[in-house]
């Protein structure tokens, strides 16, 4: 995907979250074990690919999800993460989207430079359940991050963030339920209910996916591939909120102007997608046959 970039590879457990985790099982498929963490080597510059007319791959504008088969924050990463943040720098005309169960290792894993934080970087907490949401949020509160978001993913419990949100640090939560073998139930009440805490304090909230296992009225649904995806699209629980302002510079720090970034593309296969939202659109790779 166009959108992932994986410096470093494998993971370890810390959470409830993790007990089904979709990485491991990936690499189970490939008879690999999802413990072993490695610096990866054809990705870890990416963001500086280009292309042989001199062109970055990553056009000024698109957001980069980092670490999905990993946390930017694990402990055996730190000897590679210096030169990661060294190149998250060098791009500051592109949104870096970072996502962690381990908010309590950020603070002394900035970059010197840091300041009140980079404009380009958004930075995330999951929470799994209640639990976690009560042990990660008011970290996330404390640390200094021009942007903050939460993701509800997997959706394991119930979980409310009412009382976090008055301080309007919180941008946009993210709701996905869960996959593969041992996938546990995602509840349309507990989506219903996150939702109408964001609306009212006009946080966008983006119902990505019900998961494998989905319960609505009291009834299990099993939903596979596309269609969890379409299902949360259909709900209508999605809610775009206060928008979000990411001053993007060039190289030289001069501010990049709304209409020369990146603008996505979306295809006729993305038209009831629940990641719409906050998706950086189809790459037109010509795989789907519709674009």
């Amino acid at each position: 995907m166009h959108d992932i970039w994986n410096p470093w590879h494998g993971c370890r457990k810390c959470s409830e979250g993790c007990q089904n985790c979709y990485m491991y099982y990936l690499d189970s498929l490939r008879d690999k074990d999802g413990s072993e963490i490695y610096r990866t080597k054809t990705g870890f510059k990416y963001p500086l690919s280009k292309y042989r007319d001199g062109t970055f791959k990553v056009k000024r504008g698109e957001t980069i999800r980092v670490c999905m088969t990993s946390d930017f924050f694990l402990e055996e990463a730190d000897p590679w993460r210096d030169e990661a943040w060294q190149i998250i720098r060098q791009r500051s005309d592109v949104k870096f989207f970072l996502l962690t169960k381990r908010p309590e290792r950020v603070a002394d894993h900035l970059p010197w430079n840091w300041g009140d934080g980079w404009e380009n970087v958004m930075f995330n907490v999951t929470c799994e359940n209640q639990k976690r949401a009560d042990e990660r949020i008011p970290i996330l509160l404390e640390l200094p991050f021009k942007h903050k978001g939460i993701m509800c993913a997997p959706y394991i419990g119930p979980v409310s963030i009412r009382k976090y949100l008055p301080a309007c640090q919180i941008e946009q939560v993210l709701c996905d339920g869960e996959n593969y073998g041992g996938a546990r139930p995602c509840h349309y009440e507990w989506v219903k209910s996150l939702r109408d805490e964001c609306v009212a304090y006009d946080v966008t909230f983006v119902f990505c996916g019900t998961g494998r296992r989905f319960v609505k009225d009291g009834k299990l649904y099993k939903l596979e591939g596309s269609i969890q995806s379409e299902q949360a699209y259909k709900s209508g629980l999605s809610f775009e909120g206060r928008r979000m302002e990411w001053h993007l510079t060039d190289e030289w720090g001069y501010p990049l102007e709304e209409e020369g970034l990146y603008k996505p593309y979306f295809g006729e296969r993305c038209t009831n997608c629940g990641m719409r939202l906050i998706c950086n659109g189809c790459s037109r790779c010509g795989k789907c046959g519709s674009n």
